[in-house]
Formats: C-alpha cells, structure tokens, sequence
C-alpha cells in the first residue's frame, strides 16, 4: 500500500476543523508518507512549519468550496498562500460561469491562478464533477489544459457527489497523459483508491487515507 500513500493528498477541509486536528493530520502524513497535507488556507503556515524537513508537500484550497470569487481574489489567495509555505495549490473554478457559456471567463480564472503559482506550486483544478454534465466537464478539463494547470480534479467533497470511476476515465481521457487527474471526494477504502487509480487518477484525496493504507474502510466523508 505503501505506492498508494505516495499519491494520497491527506485532507481536513472542513470549517469546524481545529488546530489539534490538523496537527494530528500532519502527524499521520509524516507516518504513512502520504503525498501533501491539505488544509484551508488559513492553516498553512502551521503545517508547513510541522513539514519541514519531510517530503510532504503542504496544499491548500483557493476559492473554496464554491469557486465563486473573483480571478484577482483566487490569484491574490494563492499568492498568499504560497508566500505562507503551500507548494501545491487546488483551485475551484467558476461553475456559474461554465454552466452560462462564459468560457472566457472560466479559462481566465483557472489561468489567474496558474499565473500566480507558476514556478512555485503546482496546480490543481477543481472542475466539481457533480454539478456538471458531460459536456461540460470535457470544457473545463480542456480549458485547465489549455490555461496550463498541472492537474484536473473531480471534486471539492462539498457538493451533492464526489469522485466516480466514469469521471476520473473521462476526464484521464479529455487532458491526455501529460496532466494530472486526482480523484477526490467519497475514496474510503483500498479498493475505491484502486478503481480510481485503474481509471487514470494519479492523485487521490481522501481524509481516509490512515485507512486506505491498511486496508480498511474509513466512514469519513471526503
């Protein structure tokens, strides 16, 4: 299992999360060498003092969950969280604006971010499968692509659905093999992080990787 934890983002996201969870998260990360921490923006600093010397990576959320600030708002958000230790970066895109045709506008969010990261941390772009048809998460995969983004992802975890099997092979299959895709969003056991993995995820993210590494099933909800 120990290959699956190298591609585990090992994440708390929820509001409610306190500074002795997150520290417990790190802790868990460091034992099972797990990919990144993921956490809100506000914790970064914290984790990032906790991992240095590791080779964990600290990863955080801009624009999250709902995706609906404004370009210049994410691209400060992940400037900021750069400058505070985050190496990787998982943007939410504007769903509204995909789901109004204002592909203009999406592909210039997605790139504010990309922009302000670039050099720094790599990218991940939250399409939030759930919410989309088809259609339109091929656009926002190939939108990611073409704004230079170094990973799709499925899912925030915050919406009525996460990562499906079908997702994670269509979206593999819009932005080729140069790009990430990572699953996120109701992987909770070995078997879910593997038929994930056999679909074309590269990166999964789950609060229940302690479990997933031994081959038990978490009731966590991300």
């Amino acid at each position: 299992m120990k290959s699956i934890a190298k591609m585990i983002d090992h994440t708390l996201l929820k509001p409610e999360a306190t500074k002795e969870q997150i520290e417990k998260l790190v802790e868990e990360a460091k034992k099972f060498e797990f990919a990144s921490v993921c956490v809100n923006p506000v914790w970064v600093k914290l984790v990032a003092e906790k991992l240095k010397g590791t080779p964990v990576k600290v990863c955080t959320v801009i624009g999250f969950p709902l995706g609906a600030t404004t370009p210049e708002v994410k691209a400060f958000e992940t400037k900021q969280a750069i400058e505070h230790g985050a190496q990787e970066v998982d943007m939410v895109i504007n769903i509204g604006a995909l789901k109004s045709g204002d592909d203009e506008l999406v592909e210039r969010d997605i790139r504010a971010v990309v922009e302000a990261a670039k050099g720094k941390a790599l990218t991940k772009v939250i399409i939030e499968t759930a919410l989309l048809t088809d259609e339109e998460k091929v656009r926002a995969c190939e939108m990611a692509v073409r704004a230079g983004a170094d990973y799709v992802k499925t899912s925030t975890g915050f919406a009525s659905g996460g990562a499906t099997v079908e997702d994670v092979a269509l979206m593999r299959k819009t932005v080729g093999p140069n790009v990430g895709v990572k699953a996120s969003g109701g992987v909770r056991s070995a078997a879910d992080a593997q038929a994930m993995i056999e679909a074309g995820a590269t990166r999964i993210g789950t609060s229940s990787g302690p479990a997933i590494v031994q081959g038990k099933t978490s009731k966590a909800s991300y």
